[in-house]
Formats: C-alpha cells, sequence, structure tokens
C-alpha cells in the first residue's frame, strides 16, 4: 500500500521527545501539535481541553441557533430539540476523550444550564 506523504504528519508526543525529523519515500514529513481524527481533536500534550472546547462552541452555536428560529417555546419541544441537536454535539465519542478537568466540565456544563426550560 502507498502512502501520500502529502497527508502524513508527525505529531511528537511527550515531554522528553527529541523531535526528530522523518522521511518517508523522500519526502519531509510535517510537525503538527493537533490533528483530528473521526472527529476528535488529539493534541501533542494528550489534554481534552481543545477537543471540550471545540464540542461546547459548536453546541452552543445550535443551542443559539434553536433559540432564535423557534417561536413556539414549549418545555417539551425545546427539551426534544436540546436532546436531538445539542447534546450529540457535547456526547460524541464521549468514552475517547473523556473531559477529566474540573474546568472542562464546567465549561460543557454552562450549555445544559444556558438551556431555559
Amino acid at each position: 500500500m502507498q502512502f501520500n506523504t502529502a497527508k502524513c504528519k508527525v505529531m511528537h508526543v511527550g515531554h522528553n521527545n527529541n523531535k526528530y525529523s522523518y522521511l518517508m519515500n523522500g519526502h519531509m514529513l510535517g510537525s503538527v501539535l493537533e490533528e483530528r481524527d473521526l472527529g476528535i481533536l488529539i493534541t501533542a500534550d494528550l489534554k481534552p481541553s481543545t477537543q471540550c472546547q471545540a464540542a461546547y462552541s459548536t453546541a452552543n452555536k445550535v443551542l443559539g441557533m434553536i433559540s432564535r428560529t423557534v417561536t413556539y417555546k414549549d418545555r417539551y419541544v425545546l427539551l426534544q430539540l436540546y436532546k436531538s441537536l445539542v447534546r450529540p454535539h457535547l456526547e460524541y465519542s464521549v468514552s475517547a476523550w473523556s473531559p477529566h478537568y474540573l474546568k472542562d466540565k464546567h465549561l460543557l456544563e454552562k450549555i445544559q444550564h444556558r438551556l431555559h426550560v
């Protein structure tokens, strides 16, 4: 199987990493600090903070769209919209990036408190 060297990247993980340069088929591979794989942001320090921030941002935008467009703000309707449109952004692959820092948990909980029912 041939690798596309233009799409291959190197991420140096850890504090004591020597950060060597790598060649593949005569091409120097680029180095990245953050990469998205299957919708999850993976950083060089392996902390989920950037993933939590991205999930918060997307969920916040969707919740704002719901509040701007829905005129009949019944508790049941808002709850169903929240469960079907907002919560999937917060829960997508949470077992992989599991927010274990308190600041990340509070960030994601701000979305839940923003829902005025």
